[in-house]
């Protein structure tokens, strides 16, 4: 009998930028009395049905993006025999979609770190569930990966957890309604142990892949103080304290080390955090601008970010302070017009912005955008192919529509391919040539522009439509390119490397059946 994870694709390109992290921490929660879970990203390569036996358990994470691949890869397993179960957010909002159409045995719902083992308990004594309740758990039971089964030469960057939930409560994110407005945060200890067990094999990028890596702003400070809620203040400054302990661990780590995270647009009011987070070599972050105009920010909700110059100003503040941006925009809100998307480009490109994704709105599931677009569709339903649009997930690729709300006075196309303009323009060579001299020496600026080419293959799918030819030639580009890119990332393992001793009191948490080691040290005095 064999446990299988599988992260669902349909897309494959045989290297990937960043490593599926619920792979390896659930490859963490499987007990060892089964054996090593054989881990399949489909990323890299899609599964192969004849590795699953009968009697296998096969654990299936979806997300709206993947879930008509994921029901297609539980039904191939429950045909061999498997038991089936599936996990991740959007099986947790729609659990017996997971089990009817992906044959599913069961679903686990919310945080699987403790609750997967006992799914897979249950289904060795032949009586899973069908729904189990993982909740949110909190940061001290967060599990440390099993990265001891990763193939390294697959993966350009690692992936580390160190907080879950967002304060935040934009329209078009989900976040904050799965995992939570309470900031759940991992000890900082346990993140630094995992890191060095990455370095150790050889991966020196690390992204923080946290939902918001600055939980506790400026204003929700004052705020607290304002309203005389010392409780509350006492909350916010332990949080923050503990952000301020993990960056000063991070930057005792070797120096070739490179960070990632992402955050809102208010850290660039905090400088003290910003420079704490260049001491710690987090050299980038993926900030959510979304929009450039005032109306569109109120339109998601964002209010609470800048627009026009006091954006760009916004924005270089974090350069300024050495770290790189990764601005996120969306295309299609009520708000857009035509000059919209000018507009937005020349100011990623004003601002300094490192890299850039523009993506077309979309209702996720979970998210308030979501709820009000399902209510107005209830009562005039738009089907496609039989499929109600507000489940959008369930049509095949090649017939889903681009984009899903209808726009006051731009087509769907012409969204669809002003963004991809927006994208050729963002991605050309020659800003690409400038914004690489942000490197150190010429192999990381080669590396900087393969990684920009690479990142505008795999994700500006805007302009792609359903012509197959060009979707496999976009493919078979994507793939050279990232194996070209992966080996300008690799580093040289350091087994030598050794965790810190830490004070009395810590435990780490490595799943069932591992050994949970307390490490201790004599304090001064």
């Amino acid at each position: 009998m064999s446990v299988h994870l599988v992260n669902p694709s349909d897309n494959s390109f045989g290297t990937a930028v960043i490593t599926p992290r619920w792979l390896f921490v659930l490859a963490a929660a499987t007990p060892r009395s089964v054996g090593d879970p054989v881990l399949v990203d489909e990323s890299l390569e899609a599964i192969d049905p004849e590795t699953i036996a009968a009697g296998d358990i096969v654990g299936i994470s979806v997300h709206t993006g993947n879930a008509l691949r994921g029901y297609e890869v539980g039904r191939i397993a429950r045909a061999r025999g498997a038991w089936v179960v599936f996990g991740g957010i959007h099986a947790t909002l729609y659990p017996e979609e997971a089990l009817e159409r992906g044959e599913g045995h069961a679903v686990v719902k919310g945080d699987g770190d403790v609750v997967w083992g006992q799914a897979v308990a249950d289904c060795l004594a032949g009586a899973p569930k069908r729904i189990y309740e993982g909740g949110r758990i909190e940061g001290n039971e967060f599990l440390a990966a099993r990265w001891d089964l990763i193939p390294p030469q697959k993966y350009m960057w690692a992936s580390v957890q160190t907080i879950r939930g967002c304060p935040k409560h934009c329209s078009f994110c989900s976040v904050w309604r799965t995992d939570g407005q309470k900031p759940r945060q991992r000890q900082f200890q346990s993140v630094i142990d995992e890191i060095v067990d990455l370095r150790r094999i050889g991966f020196r990028y690390i992204a923080l892949a946290d939902d918001n890596f600055y939980p506790v702003t400026l204003t929700d400070l004052r705020l607290a103080r304002e309203q005389n809620n010392q409780h509350k203040v006492d909350e916010l400054m332990a949080i923050r304290t503990e952000r301020f302990q993990l960056m000063a661990e991070l930057a005792k780590l070797p120096k070739d080390m490179v960070f990632f995270t992402q955050i809102t647009m208010e850290a660039a009011e905090d400088t003290e955090y910003l420079d704490a987070m260049r001491r710690a070599n987090i050299k980038g972050a993926l900030v959510g601008v979304e929009a450039v105009t005032p109306e569109g920010l109120k339109a998601v909700f964002k209010d609470f970010n800048y627009s026009g110059d006091a954006l760009a100003r916004q924005l270089q503040r974090f350069r300024e302070h050495g770290v790189h941006v990764l601005g996120s925009f969306i295309f299609g809100l009520p708000t857009d017009r035509p000059a919209t998307f000018d507009a937005t480009v020349e100011l990623a490109l004003k601002a300094g912005v490192t890299f850039a994704q523009f993506v077309m709105m979309t209702p996720f599931p979970g998210t308030v955008d979501f709820v009000r677009w399902e209510k107005e569709q209830a009562l005039a339903p738009t089907l496609v192919d039989g499929v109600p649009i507000t489940r959008y997930w369930l049509i095949p690729i090649a017939k889903r529509p681009k984009m899903f709300t209808p726009h006051p006075t731009m087509s769907s196309d012409e969204i669809r391919e002003r963004t991809q303009r927006v994208w050729d323009r963002f991605y050309e060579w020659g800003p690409i040539w400038k914004r690489s001299a942000c490197t150190p020496n010429l192999r990381a600026r080669v590396a900087f522009m393969l990684l920009s080419k690479l990142y505008r293959q795999m994700y500006a799918g805007t302009g792609i439509s359903t012509d197959s030819a060009r979707r496999k030639k976009s493919k078979k580009t994507a793939r050279w390119i990232a194996a070209q890119t992966r080996k300008l990332f690799q580093a040289k393992p350091m087994p030598e490397l050794e965790s810190p001793v830490w004070e009395l009191g810590y435990v780490a948490r490595k799943g069932p059946g591992a050994i949970a080691e307390a490490a201790f040290k004599v304090l001064p005095g």
